[in-house]
């Protein structure tokens, strides 16, 4: 079973308007909300890809049950741990300003509560596969994920990483199956700029050096890189289409690449798998279904 876990949740509200101006009331032309987070995203896109999992994670208040009751209509199987105080954040995105976004802080995580997420991850058995995925509350230490890999190092899990800094660096010494950093939050962690999908190969290998197993490397308008477990280099240009909404183009990406390997234990088609996922969200004002993920993935 694949298990996902999203530390800060949030309520999803996406606006346009005609246009925007500061110190002034501003009204919308059309607005949607969805249930956001790293790891809500890669269980969505599984399951519209044929493939169960568990969403884990915290909620709290009145969009806390909002997230839940979302996810559930969906038709995932969540095991959320509701927190007594504060409520999950809402993350306002402004859809026709390049990306502006006013993201909340989501709720304090006391550590009762983070003992109660270890009770849970403790059930999972050899075989199951863990993605952790996306920002954490600030009551959580940057050591959380790391934390996570050495309490279930031994019970032969395979764990997805899909995050930023330290987050993403504590993780690798227990060796993740796979990475996802942007070709940005690639150069970030060295201090360089990558602009070719050639430029991130050598990069991609340091990471590997540090322990991670695959590095899938989404670049937006460039394509992606993935460097496998075997040091074999793919690479894909960007799929030809209109970009809409880029909000869950990588965790969709990380959910067609689980989606190919799983089906055929091949890391070149789940690398295609990947791009076509990430590419048809990119593609679509919602998470992209099976049948645009194929499609896209027809095009390659």
């Amino acid at each position: 079973m694949i298990y996902t876990v999203t530390l800060n949740p949030s309520l999803d509200y996406i606006v346009s308007m005609d246009c925007f101006e500061m110190g002034m009331t501003n009204r919308t032309t059309s607005e949607q909300m969805f249930p956001g987070g790293k790891g809500i995203n890669v269980s969505i896109v599984l399951r519209n890809l044929g493939i169960e999992s568990v969403v884990l994670g915290y909620t709290a208040g009145f969009t806390g049950n909002q997230i839940e009751r979302q996810v559930r209509e969906m038709g995932l199987y969540t095991d959320f741990i509701h927190i007594s105080g504060g409520f999950s954040r809402i993350n306002v995105k402004l859809k026709d300003y390049d990306g502006t976004e006013i993201n909340g802080m989501g709720p304090e995580i006391e550590q009762k509560y983070v003992d109660e997420l270890y009770r849970k991850l403790d059930q999972l058995k050899a075989g199951d596969l863990l993605v952790l995925a996306g920002s954490i509350p600030k009551s959580l230490p940057d050591s959380i994920y790391r934390d996570i890999l050495v309490r279930l190092q031994k019970k032969g899990i395979l764990f997805v990483v899909d995050a930023t800094k330290e987050l993403l660096l504590n993780a690798l010494p227990f060796r993740p199956f796979l990475i996802k950093p942007n070709n940005h939050e690639l150069g970030e962690i060295f201090h360089v700029a990558l602009d070719t999908r050639e430029a991130v190969v050598p990069y991609a290998k340091l990471l590997q050096e540090k322990g991670a197993g695959n590095v899938l490397v989404s670049m937006a308008g460039q394509g992606a890189v993935l460097v496998d477990e075997s040091g074999a280099v793919h690479m894909l240009a960007a799929p030809r289409g209109r970009l809409v909404n880029a909000v869950g183009a990588g965790d969709s990406m990380v959910a067609g690449f689980l989606a190919g390997w799983m089906e055929r234990g091949d890391y070149g088609y789940a690398f295609r798998m990947g791009v076509a996922a990430g590419s048809a969200s990119a593609f679509s004002e919602v998470l992209a279904t099976g049948a645009e993920v194929r499609q896209v993935y027809a095009s390659l």
